[in-house]
């Protein structure tokens, strides 16, 4: 039986792909094998994500890690050669930017087809690690599975075979369809006042916040302009950070304002119900501003620049930019994200609900029809036609 092969490791991964990976376990005429990189190790970073979604635990975990970035793409390409070379599966499959899809580069050298969901995205900021992933697996890929039609033409203009990308739209609006609000009265229920209490702060009188970039939480400057903008709150910040994002801030002597709470990571139901019961959220995650969109809920980006820029079109989130602080002064920020409060706007234009039922079926029918491969430059003309004699010379 053809086997398809899925690495994932981080959870705002498990939370895009999981009905993408529950679809694809249910098909008898092929073997899934979902790998867990190891990147997110801990219970409150991976496995109350695979409870709460409702995800079998991956068969394989890698138990990739280290000190450093390099260490651990290091560790993900090595490991994960040993299992695919094992497996021998029909693809291997990467979801969006992170150093788990590094392990790309392991399907490469097997000559294993390669699967990219997220593809194309672009920020256009190179500091970013992240933008130097999903751009060399982007062209390293044989299908790639993108959001939107800006999307692919931005690959295109990079050189990228348009018969190799499929427009899917973005899964992020079917996983909140079937997880929160088919499940709506759960989280109402949730969101009693000792919920709030317990945590220090009022039902819709406090700020969420995440921060975990490496270009926001690494460049000490960015750091601590995002630092006295967050002092600047009209309202408490409630800040579930990433133990790396503590460390760092531990590292640097930097005292977080008093009304700052900064807490452990939290599992999914939590984040959601803390969510929709904000005034909004002070952000510099991709999926993040993406969810709040949804949920109409409003968004404080912390980025100089944005792969998902459609949440400015719709006006759900307004921008700060931790390199030119002085360019977003505190004031004027928090009153444009407090005049969102309680608005409306058009999510429908990050998908219609079925992405995640697409990326399933066709990655499916490649398998059956063994068609991942077909789209390489062997298989098309070359935009300049040449033709070569076997010493390698053209003529």
């Amino acid at each position: 039986m053809k086997k398809l092969a899925f690495i994932l490791g981080i959870r705002p991964d498990v939370i895009r792909a999981a009905l993408v990976i529950n679809q694809l376990r249910r098909y008898s005429d092929m073997e899934f094998v979902f790998i867990w990189s190891g990147q997110h190790y801990s219970d409150n970073l991976k496995d109350i994500f695979f409870r709460e979604l409702g995800i079998e635990p991956a068969q394989i975990d890698l138990g990739a890690g280290g000190e450093t970035d390099a260490d651990v793409v290091a560790s993900v390409i090595s490991r994960l050669y040993k299992v695919l070379a094992e497996l021998e599966p029909a693809a291997a499959v990467f979801l969006g930017d992170t150093n788990t899809t590094t392990g790309a580069l392991a399907a490469a050298q097997l000559n294993i087809p390669i699967v990219h969901i997220e593809g194309c995205m672009r920020s256009y900021d190179w500091r970013m690690p992240e933008e130097k992933y999903r751009t060399t697996i982007d062209h390293l890929a044989d299908v790639i599975y993108t959001y939107f039609d800006e999307y692919k033409e931005q690959g295109v203009r990079e050189g990228l075979n348009p018969r190799n990308i499929v427009i899917v739209t973005n899964p992020i609006v079917d996983i909140l369809e079937h997880y929160y609000f088919s499940r709506k009265a759960k989280f109402d229920a949730m969101a009693t006042a000792e919920f709030f209490s317990s945590r220090g702060i009022e039902r819709e009188k406090f700020y969420l916040m995440t921060c975990h970039r490496r270009e926001n939480v690494h460049i000490e400057p960015s750091l601590r302009a995002i630092v006295e903008l967050i002092g600047a709150a009209p309202h408490p910040v409630y800040f579930p950070a990433s133990y790396r994002t503590q460390k760092v801030i531990r590292g640097l002597g930097i005292t977080l304002p008093p009304h700052v709470h900064m807490v452990d990571p939290i599992g999914y139901d939590e984040i959601l119900c803390l969510m929709v019961n904000s005034r909004g959220v002070i952000t510099d995650s991709g999926t993040v501003v993406e969810e709040t969109c949804v949920l109409q809920v409003p968004s404080l980006q912390m980025r100089k620049s944005t792969e998902r820029p459609q949440v400015y079109d719709v006006g759900s989130s307004v921008k700060f930019d931790p390199t030119a602080p002085e360019k977003y002064p505190s004031g004027i920020v928090f009153r444009k994200l407090e005049s969102l409060f309680g608005k409306h706007w058009d999510y429908t234009v990050l998908g219609d609900g079925k992405s995640s039922q697409r990326i399933a079926e066709d990655l499916h029918r490649r398998v059956v029809e063994d068609d991942f491969a077909r789209h390489r430059p062997e298989h098309y003309s070359l935009p300049i036609e040449r033709s070569y004699r076997e010493d390698g010379l053209v003529v």
